[in-house]
């Protein structure tokens, strides 16, 4: 089964950064795009991921200083934050731009699962989805490397195959 019309995505990940330093490290022309947060948290210890966020049309500092969940961690001010910028050959329209990165930030959740993301956990658009295949380039942490949609929306659960078997 051949799937065509794939869209690649590549994210540049940098850091880790402190709370206190994302609002100084902003660029408010390159600064969309998405983040992923790691602490503490009461049932999966130390340094986990909890968050996967996304910056869209306002910059990541923005974006996560209008966040206070992470109050409740047990452990706020040992948070770290790694920041994903969206890249390419050429910068999109903003609405592409947009609708990459919240392609980006459903698909991430799903496949990782972090521990305070509830909302994009409970459906997963199939058919938005299942042509996106993210490249995590940089300081990516512990997501996966590749990310392709097809392989996590339910696009081939159902699909007929046979085992290769030599002849």
């Amino acid at each position: 089964m051949e799937h065509m019309n794939m869209k690649l995505i590549h994210i540049d990940w940098d850091g880790p950064f402190k709370l206190s330093e994302i609002t100084n490290i902003t660029d408010i022309e390159i600064d969309y795009g998405v983040y992923q947060i790691y602490g503490s948290h009461i049932v999966y210890g130390g340094d986990t991921l909890l968050y996967i966020g996304k910056a869209d049309r306002q910059t990541i500092g923005k974006r996560i200083s209008q966040e206070h969940w992470w109050w409740d961690t047990n452990d706020p001010n040992n948070l770290q934050i790694y920041i994903g910028r969206l890249a390419g050959e050429t910068t999109p329209s903003d609405n592409q731009w947009s609708e990459e990165i919240d392609l980006v930030e459903k698909l991430l959740i799903n496949v990782h699962k972090p521990s305070y993301n509830t909302q994009n956990l409970i459906t997963i658009p199939d058919q938005r989805l299942q042509n996106i295949h993210i490249l995590n380039w940089g300081y990516y942490r512990d997501l996966l490397a590749e990310v392709s949609g097809l392989r996590w929306s339910t696009t081939l659960d159902n699909m007929d195959y046979d085992i290769y078997r030599y002849k």
